[in-house]
């Protein structure tokens, strides 16, 4: 009986010491458990670390500014985010492939100034599929981006077509460079041609690409020097080839008319303080500006928070020689 009372002690230890085994694994598994969700949770917030901009061409100063723009405000946010830009040339196929590397490299936030509103769409699809924020600036898209952060462009081709109706006391023949056929450009030639719409003497005796550069602007407006011998105000869609159209004034030794631009760039301000040149008047926008809200904001998105309005606007002022002094520049 002693013998059975005996066993029954020792089978009664080793059921417990079993349990106390067999509870540990359990106790392990559980603190894994804990573990692996507060990684998961630090991975899922851990913040913008990416930028990935794509641009029309950076021998542009606007498209310049825009960088430094992004640049800037991604260090405001925190120095270890990363800004790659990289330059489209204008070019949709090169623009598509851009994103797509964005895509595949897990960039966090994307931000465009599209070269084709159109075109881009199925690379922005793929971006928004694969869960990264698309932002486009200065030029809008047809596609479902994220936020969409341009100048008022319509409100700057008025201005300075009105300015050039004013000026002209509503009569006189007006050439306007157009540009690159993107969404931007588009709608600054729309803003003209309803300011110019008001002064029924005024007409517009050519309209040409001259693709948004100084070389297009100075090869575009010689010819048109050659063809009208009487010109009395040039609008240009972008600064760029208003000043290749000033510099064809110059070789052409023509000084009868004047020349509105639109942008603020460096090279429009240096050229309107030179007396002897012929441009006098951008509609001025403020790239840096328009950069930096599309990182606060692919930011804000990203941290979860919602957006009041997703197409922001951006007022444009026109600078003239009379009020050049007060004007910051980029």
């Amino acid at each position: 009986m002693k013998k059975l009372c005996l066993l029954a002690s020792i089978l009664s230890v080793v059921g417990t010491a079993i349990a106390g085994c067999n509870d540990t694994p359990k106790a392990n598994i559980s603190s894994n458990d804990s573990t692996n969700t507060a990684i998961n949770t630090s991975l899922e917030n851990k913040g913008l670390q990416t930028i990935g901009v794509t641009l029309g061409d950076l021998g542009n100063p606007f498209y310049v500014a825009l960088q430094k723009g992004a640049e800037e405000q991604a260090k405001k946010i925190g120095d270890g985010i990363r800004v790659n830009t990289v330059s489209s040339a204008f070019d949709l196929n090169q623009q598509a492939n851009q994103i797509e590397n964005f895509t595949a490299a897990n960039t966090d936030l994307i931000i465009l100034s599209a070269v084709d509103k159109k075109g881009v769409k199925p690379a922005i699809d793929q971006a928004k599929s694969a869960g990264r924020v698309v932002i486009a600036v200065d030029s809008a898209v047809d596609a479902d981006v994220d936020a969409m952060i341009s100048s008022n462009n319509v409100q700057a081709g008025e201005i300075a077509c009105k300015y050039i109706g004013d000026r002209l006391n509503g009569k006189g023949n007006v050439v306007i460079l157009n540009g690159t056929p993107m969404d931007s450009i588009n709608q600054r030639v729309s803003g003209c041609k309803s300011s110019l719409a008001k002064y029924p003497d005024i007409k517009i005796i050519s309209d040409q690409n001259a693709e948004g550069t100084r070389d297009g602007g100075l090869r575009v407006m010689t010819d048109v020097l050659t063809t009208f011998p009487k010109i009395d105000a040039v609008f240009a869609t972008n600064d760029q080839s208003g000043v290749g159209a000033d510099l064809a004034a110059r070789q052409a030794r023509r000084k009868e008319f004047f020349i509105v631009g639109v942008d603020g760039s460096p090279d429009a301000t240096k050229a309107m303080e030179d007396q002897d040149g012929v441009f006098v008047a951008t509609a001025a926008q403020d790239p840096a500006g328009m950069a930096q809200k599309a990182v606060e904001v692919g930011n804000d998105i990203i941290q979860g928070k919602k957006l009041s309005n997703s197409q922001i606007l951006v007022p444009v002022k026109l600078v003239t020689r009379d009020n050049l002094g007060s004007y910051k520049g980029w």
